[in-house]
Formats: structure tokens, C-alpha cells, sequence
């Protein structure tokens, strides 16, 4: 193959594996977070009477936490890949830093869920309504609700910064991003739906992505060479 094909090739590939890991994370995430909300009471000081009602559908949200946390880590090596020399260092860090934080603070959360449940399925009695329970369930919720939602913003905006400067989705998608990452910054840690604004923003942003790379490429003008002439 020539070195020019190759390098169409991987242009090619490239947008269209963060297209797809981007949908994979939202949708993961997007389950993981809507089972969470009908299964646990908003109130973070609440008794733990879902333990007994929905610990299932908790566990089953919490396996899928980790898929969501692959697929938004190959969003974003697929994404600056496709920025390559046009990755501006200072976002650059912002972006990847952030992100990577966002996904340590799910992983803690999920990880401190899924010891409550264990602990639950051993010893019942004990653990409802004991302090380790109440602190195990306020760190959950602040985790998640305050630093991992500001994070999540911080992402939004270097990602939104990124697209402006190298244009590898709408400019419209973009300031979407920085008016929705302000919307994170800002908000209460009360509204719970507000931690469905990343992953639908991702979603846009992958689905953008995934169209606008399946469409055929413009024709390109032929050029038309005279016979050289023999005198």
C-alpha cells in the first residue's frame, strides 16, 4: 500500500472509532446513571431501604461503569490523535487531565457503591443505619455530584475550545458545550438530571462526527492537460 493511502486511511478510521467509542460511553453511562436515579433516593442522608427493593439493579449499574469508563478513555486517545499536530498543549493537558479525573471520580464512586452492596449481602443488620453506612453514602453523593460534575464541566470547555481552533465539529456544537459546561460549573449538587449533560453532549458530539465522516467526500475537479504539440 502507499504511504498516501495509508495516511487517507487513518484519517478516515480515526474520527469514525471516537464516533463510535463516544455513542458507546453515552449510552453506557446514560443507563448506568437513569438506573441509579429509579433505584437510589436523591437524599443522601435517606436509610438505605433501596438496599433491599433495588440492590440488583444497582449492581447491574455498576458493572456497566467500567465499560463506560473504557469507552470514554478511547474517545479521548481517538480524539487527540485526530487533533495531531494542531492539539494546542495547554488544552490539550486541560482536556485529557480533566477527562481523566471525571473517570477516576466514577470509578471511586461506583467502587464505594459496590462495597456498601457487598457489605449488605454479608451482614444486613448492621451495616442500615450505621455510621459507616451514612458516611459511605455522603461521600458517594459528593463525589459525583460536586467534583466529578465539575470536572465533567472543565471537559466541556476544553473540548469545545479544541473544536473552535481545529474545527472537527460544528462551531454551533461547540458553544453548545461551553453554555451546557457552565450549566455543570454552576449548577446545584440537588439536580440530579444534571448528570445526564455529558454523556447527551457526547452523544451530539459523536453523532456529528460519525455523519459528517460517513459523507462522500467532494468530488475533486479533474484536470485536463493539452497534447503537447509537434511542430
Amino acid at each position: 500500500m502507499k504511504p498516501g493511502a495509508t495516511a487517507i486511511s487513518t484519517r478516515l478510521k480515526a474520527p469514525r472509532a471516537a464516533a463510535i467509542a463516544g455513542i458507546l460511553f453515552s449510552i453506557l453511562l446514560i443507563i448506568t446513571l437513569l438506573l441509579l436515579r429509579w433505584s437510589v433516593p436523591a437524599d443522601p442522608l435517606e436509610t438505605g431501604s433501596w438496599l433491599q427493593a433495588h440492590s440488583n439493579r444497582v449492581a447491574l449499574a455498576l458493572n456497566l461503569t467500567p465499560f463506560a469508563g473504557i469507552a470514554f478513555l478511547w474517545f479521548i486517545g481517538v480524539l487527540r490523535d485526530r487533533l495531531g499536530e494542531q492539539e494546542d498543549r495547554f488544552f490539550a493537558t486541560v482536556f485529557l487531565g480533566s477527562g481523566l479525573l471525571f473517570i477516576a471520580m466514577l470509578f471511586v464512586s461506583a467502587a464505594i457503591a459496590g462495597g456498601v452492596i457487598i457489605i449488605y449481602t454479608a451482614d444486613a443488620k448492621d451495616l442500615i443505619g450505621s455510621a459507616a453506612f451514612a458516611l459511605a453514602r455522603a461521600m458517594t453523593y459528593e463525589v459525583m455530584n460536586v467534583y466529578a460534575i465539575k470536572m465533567a464541566g472543565v471537559f466541556m470547555i476544553a473540548t469545545s475550545t479544541l473544536a473552535i481552533r481545529t474545527g472537527f465539529i460544528a462551531r454551533w456544537i461547540a458553544w453548545l458545550g461551553y453554555a451546557l459546561a457552565l450549566l455543570l460549573l454552576f449548577s446545584s449538587r440537588y439536580i440530579e438530571e444534571i448528570l445526564l449533560v455529558l454523556p447527551l453532549w457526547v452523544l451530539l458530539t459523536s453523532g456529528y462526527i460519525l455523519i459528517d465522516n460517513l459523507r462522500p467526500p467532494p468530488p475533486t475537479a479533474a484536470i485536463h492537460t493539452e497534447p503537447e504539440r509537434h511542430e
